[in-house]
């Protein structure tokens, strides 16, 4: 079954396991700024979501199929905003776009994501996307010694996951 059949038949583009419960053993402002950098950084939810947006307007006219699944994964990555938001807010912080220290907040930009055109390309930025969210989230999940935070990690890193197999599988169609 090709990729395009297996798109159009099915929706695995998260892991079918629940996500935990969002809480924090309480605040903490390093945790906090970890948060944040995952809402709104170059590396972050915010950035993927704005891709695959991006991605799936772009895709539409000539290839269908590739616009619904970047704007399922979208969504998918906008619940993970979604948390990632809900924990930087419990542990202290204003869940705003912007990300660093307390004495310097950088705002997010949709400057922190490329615009290309061509196919290969869009999907080759994708992929390098899901393996740096999947490297900051691992590394986050080693050093951050909540353990409801590290558990929210490594469910969100199974989905990240799922996205890097299904943009692998989809650059070995095209």
């Amino acid at each position: 079954m090709s990729m395009r059949d297996k798109q159009s038949n099915e929706c695995n583009y998260k892991v079918n396991a629940p996500y935990p419960p969002v809480r924090v053993v309480g605040p903490n402002p390093v945790y906090a700024s970890e948060m944040l950098c995952n809402v709104a950084d170059v590396v972050s939810e915010m950035s993927d979501v704005t891709r695959y947006f991006y991605i799936s307007v772009v895709t539409k006219p000539q290839y269908s199929w590739i616009s619904a699944c970047f704007r399922r994964i979208g969504i998918v990555e906008m619940h993970h905003l979604n948390i990632f938001a809900d924990l930087a807010l419990l542990l202290g912080a204003d869940p705003r776009l912007w990300s660093g220290g307390r004495e310097c907040m950088r705002w997010w930009s949709p400057g922190f994501i490329g615009y290309p055109r061509e196919l290969r390309s869009l999907i080759a930025e994708s992929i390098k996307a899901e393996e740096a969210a999947i490297n900051k989230y691992s590394r986050q999940a080693n050093t951050i010694g909540d353990p409801n935070i590290v558990a929210i990690l490594h469910r969100i890193i199974r989905d990240e996951r799922r996205h890097l197999q299904i943009f692998s599988e989809m650059s070995q169609q095209i």
